[in-house]
């Protein structure tokens, strides 16, 4: 495998695949991977908000089998390899966007695999406020309404935006996965260069290429995380 990879022959391959075919792959991991975080988060907060505030001495108690229900339905999709979930979301992909293969179709089980991982790190942040506060948010009337926005969300900001780079790197790692199954970006680069051609030089282009974005997203989410983090000021 490591063999040959500075050959001439080889480098004149990566070099080929960078001018036509990585620029575009770059813009698809993005697009795919800001896309599918968005729309997890879009399902994955309020979830995650529910599950600290639907609890029996939450600010919105729910009835305990619905607590069960969702618990469950969380669990069992976190649980499930992303590999294998994706195989599974195929028919989910083909009713909403017409295909189970290509860009827009590796973003259905993307959503699918991420937006419990979310709604468990949203769990975690929002776990992390003081109680006392929201005690004292009671205490003047405020509603579970209030106390969630105004209280709730805003504290545990930090948090959130910290775990929330944690879910963008590691959806960017599952997109680059879906290269096996079809999926387009910089993932298809490194399999079906590197796999199915056997040209090692171009997938470790491909490779770097995904760390170096994974160092950027992690980069900008911890300096956004300081910058709001109250207790840093």
């Amino acid at each position: 495998m490591y063999s040959g990879i500075f050959s001439a022959e080889a480098l004149a391959e990566a070099l080929e695949c960078i001018k036509t075919e990585i620029p575009f792959a770059i813009w698809e991991t993005f697009y795919v991977t800001i896309a599918a975080t968005a729309l997890a988060i879009i399902i994955g907060l309020p979830l995650g908000v529910l599950l600290v505030a639907g609890e029996k001495n939450g600010v919105a108690p729910l009835p305990s089998w619905v607590m069960t229900v969702l618990n469950v339905v969380i669990n069992l999709l976190r649980s499930v390899p992303f590999l294998i979930l994706m195989i599974m979301a195929l028919p989910l992909s083909r009713l909403v966007v017409g295909t189970t293969v290509g860009t827009k179709a590796t973003i259905v089980p993307l959503v699918v695999a991420a937006f419990p991982y979310i709604a468990r790190l949203v769990e975690s942040s929002i776990r992390e406020i003081d109680p006392n506060i929201i005690e004292a948010a009671q205490s003047m009337g405020a509603t579970p309404f209030q106390i969630i926005a105004k209280v709730m969300i805003p504290e545990s900001v930090p948090s959130l935006i910290n775990n929330g780079t944690i879910a963008l790197t590691t959806i960017l790692g599952y997109n680059a996965m879906a290269g096996i199954l079809g999926g387009g970006g910089l993932g298809k680069i490194a399999i079906n260069y590197g796999y199915y051609r056997y040209q090692y030089t171009t997938m470790y282009v491909a490779v770097i290429l995904i760390v170096i974005m994974v160092i950027i997203f992690q980069t900008i989410g911890t300096k956004a995380t300081i910058k709001c983090d109250k207790r840093l000021k």
